[in-house]
Order: structure tokens, then C-alpha cells, then sequence
């Protein structure tokens, strides 16, 4: 693991490292931009990417300042969340960038994350819709308070970029019942859903999950 460069802007998140990993960037057919869970550091998912057994893959994660990357629920009012929220999504941004700039292109880029991770992940790339080679949200959804509505927006759509929502049936911290409208909200810009509630898990990630990741990391390195 080394570090690349500092995430920009002038928020809480600026001037944090953005950690690299597996495949040189300029040698790798396709990236992972990886973002942490609250109180963890990019550690704790560059080892996640090391288990998928993927070469040819740069591994991207940027850390979050106090490792965190907003205060309050991801089920807040988006305003209890700023300034670090906008600060957080410029650090995917940055990262996402790091990629583009060693020559891979958007549709063989995929987004991960866990927990506030995968929050932040979905948020991103719905925000900023291009064809992905692909999202996974880990126990995560989209950010907003209940009753949020996120626009529908043909003319951006995902064009049929895989997105994986996968999650526990009682997980102490992502409702049911925002996974199913983050999913629809996917679903409605086109993407390639595969929603996977499973029972009794608790807050982690599983193998059906990794065996996902591989599956996608395998169609964009062929």
C-alpha cells in the first residue's frame, strides 16, 4: 500500500491521502475505488481487494479525515451532514479521477464501499451517472432522510451498469426498506440491479458478495 495524492478542495476531507494498491495504475486493465465503513481506515478494504484474487486491478481508496466520513446517520437531513458530505463525495471524485488519469476508462472503473462506505459509494455514482463497470453498495444505500425522493433522469442514464445492493434482512444500521429504494432508484436509471437480502447476516460482508465482485472484476478483464 502507498499513498498517492492528497483529496482536493477545501473541506474537512481535504489534504487526506488516497491509498493505492494491486496493479500499478498504469499497467491495470481496470480500478476499485474502495471506501472504508465508519472508524475503519483504506486498510481494512485494500484487504477486502487482496482476498478477491483479481490481477491486472488497481486498488484505490481514499481515507476519510478522523476516519469518518459524515457525523450523523446517513438517514439525516443531507444538511446535518455538511460540510463533510460534499467533502467526502469530492474525495470518490478524486479517486475516481486517479484512475482516469492512468488511461482506464469509466466502464472499467467499479465503486465499492462498506457500511457509511457504501453509502457514500451509491451516493456518488448516482450523482455523477456514467457507465460504471459497476457499483457495489455493502450494507449501504442512498443518503437521505426518509421520504427523500431522487430524481429520475433518462437522459443520464446507467446503461445497463451492473449494481449490487447486498445486505443483512436486520441490519442494526441499513433499513430493509432503504436498500429496496435505493435498488428501484437504480433500476429506474437503467442499471443492471442485483439485490440481495440476506437473512440474519448483521453488518458484514460475505462471500456471495465477493463471488459478485469477482464476477464483475472477470467480465471487464477479458
Amino acid at each position: 500500500m502507498t499513498d498517492g495524492p492528497t483529496v482536493g478542495g477545501d473541506g474537512p476531507h481535504a489534504g487526506q491521502p488516497i491509498k493505492t494498491a494491486g496493479a500499478p495504475k498504469e499497467a491495470a486493465d481496470a480500478a476499485l475505488v474502495l471506501l472504508h465503513g465508519r472508524g475503519a481506515r483504506p486498510g481494512s478494504v485494500l484487504d477486502m481487494a487482496d482476498e478477491l484474487g483479481r490481477s491486472g486491478v488497481a486498488h484505490i481508496a481514499p481515507e476519510a479525515y478522523h476516519n469518518t466520513w459524515y457525523p450523523n446517520s446517513f438517514m439525516a437531513d443531507r444538511g446535518a451532514n455538511q460540510p463533510h458530505l460534499d467533502s467526502a463525495l469530492r474525495a470518490v471524485d478524486d479517486a475516481v479521477e486517479l484512475a482516469r488519469e492512468a488511461g482506464i476508462p469509466d466502464e472499467r472503473i467499479v465503486v465499492t464501499g462498506f457500511s457509511q462506505g457504501a453509502c457514500l459509494a451509491s451516493e456518488y455514482v448516482y450523482r455523477n451517472p456514467q457507465r460504471y463497470g459497476g457499483l457495489a453498495a455493502l450494507s449501504g444505500g442512498l443518503i437521505g432522510a426518509d421520504g427523500t425522493e431522487w430524481p429520475d433522469a433518462a437522459e443520464e442514464d446507467f446503461d445497463g451498469m451492473p449494481a449490487l445492493f447486498g445486505c443483512s434482512d436486520e441490519d442494526p444500521h441499513i433499513p430493509e426498506s432503504r436498500v429496496h429504494e435505493s435498488a428501484d432508484a437504480y433500476e429506474r436509471r437503467g442499471a443492471d440491479v442485483s439485490k440481495r437480502l440476506y437473512e440474519g447476516m448483521g453488518h458484514r460482508i460475505n462471500e456471495d458478495e465477493m463471488d459478485w465482485l469477482r464476477d464483475t472484476l472477470d467480465g471487464l478483464l477479458k
